[in-house]
């Protein structure tokens, strides 16, 4: 395959940003030497590895049908920039990474362009909206999918575009530093509990979550538990979000220290977790660390959205065990009494330590790694095929 290569990559959220920053740099190796024009919707983690962003990922990160419906003007005039440099670049392939309320209408509109188009990370239909296996069936050349039942689900509808690459976070979640280095870092004495708090990465999924977080840390601390708690912050997310929460008035105790960029770390070094569910499950489940999924949005949102949701299990990590490995506390369930009793019982030492095992064994599920290189090798094998059969 000689020339160039022109490559559209649109990411929408922080963790679409990390995936597709990674698909980057395993795309280079998948070419080497060939020059690769990467262009698109990219976020801070992109934009290092050199994606000219057309649109600035960072700005799409809005969660909740209303939420959405007030930022449209926003999401519009990204639809149409992308849309007008895939017309004017003609990319070789559109990758698109998650995102779906916006990546699936991409995709038809870039198919009807005559653009290859890829997408990273299937859409969960299997939980919701599951007509939209239509998209995927007749708008996508090429679904990656990551877990391990989703093949065969899209199979079943007769859809073979579907390749499993597996999990990119296998074999790439790990700690910087050991427990002990971590707890050093920050000054935590090796012996003490601690307990990891990721109340999510959107100012909306702090602003709700983190509160009964931090309610259930004080609770813990007014009961004498001895357990220190930190609260770990994804990439990009200002800090000023938690200050401001804790500064509210809750009777807390100051065992709660805040790490930004060190998630990995935290959770390695911590018995238990409160884990916003989300890709963060996975990521704890990996690391082996027991966790409960906590979820709260607005009543509306959630009032919009939950008769649209037919599975059994909303965290990741019990998606991919088919049981309920972690408690969830979605919505009213999840209040600083019950995620507070619910972190005592996975700290008893018998049922962490079972818990631990079940982690491991689902984890084992996912492979040996290597997915980021598996996607792009799939990629650029399509785009030989593409420029062969032309």
């Amino acid at each position: 395959m000689a020339g160039p290569l022109k490559i559209m990559l649109v990411a929408g959220e922080p963790s679409g940003d990390a995936l597709a920053a990674k698909l980057v740099r395993e795309l280079r190796e998948a070419a080497p030497g060939r020059q690769i024009d990467f262009f698109g919707s990219a976020g801070p983690r992109m934009r290092d590895l050199g994606v000219e962003p057309t649109v600035f990922a960072d700005d799409l990160a809005i969660m909740g049908p209303i939420e959405i419906a007030k930022a449209m003007p926003l999401f519009l005039k990204a639809f149409r920039k992308l849309k007008d440099v895939a017309r004017d670049k003609g990319p070789d392939v559109a990758v698109l990474v998650d995102f779906p309320e916006f990546n699936l209408k991409l995709a038809k509109s870039l198919k009807r362009m005559g653009i290859l188009v890829v997408y990273y990370v299937s859409p969960q239909l299997w939980g919701w909206r599951k007509y939209r296996r239509r998209t995927i069936r007749d708008h996508v050349d090429l679904l990656l999918a990551i877990l391990p039942f989703e093949k065969e689900w899209y199979a079943q509808y007769g859809i073979e575009n579907v390749e499993y690459v597996g999990s990119p976070l296998v074999n790439e979640v790990k700690p910087a530093r050991s427990r002990d280095e971590f707890r050093t870092k920050h000054g935590i004495s090796t012996d003490a509990q601690l307990i990891a708090l990721l109340p999510g990465s959107r100012h909306k999924e702090i602003v709700r979550i983190l509160p009964p977080m931090l309610e259930a840390a004080a609770l813990l601390n007014r009961e004498d538990k001895g357990l220190k708690f930190v609260i770990a912050l994804a990439s990009g997310r200002n800090e000023k979000d938690v200050e401001e929460l804790m500064r509210a008035g809750l009777d807390l105790s100051p065992d709660i220290i805040v790490v930004k960029d060190e998630t990995h770390d935290a959770l390695n070094a911590s018995a238990a977790a409160a884990v916003a569910s989300g890709t963060a499950t996975l990521e704890a489940g990996i690391l082996g660390t027991p966790m409960a999924i906590v979820y709260k949005t607005s009543g509306i949102n959630f009032g919009l959205i939950r008769p649209l949701i037919k599975i059994e299990h909303f965290g990741l990590i019990n998606l991919i065990a088919e049981k309920r490995i972690a408690t969830e506390m979605i919505q009213d369930d999840f209040t600083a009494q019950s995620l507070a009793a619910e972190l005592l019982r996975i700290l008893e030492p018998d049922e962490n330590a079972r818990i631990r095992n079940e982690l491991k064994a689902t984890v084992e599920k996912l492979g040996t790694g290597g997915a980021s290189k598996r996607a792009a090798e799939a990629i650029i094998k399509l785009v030989e095929e593409r420029r062969t059969a032309a």
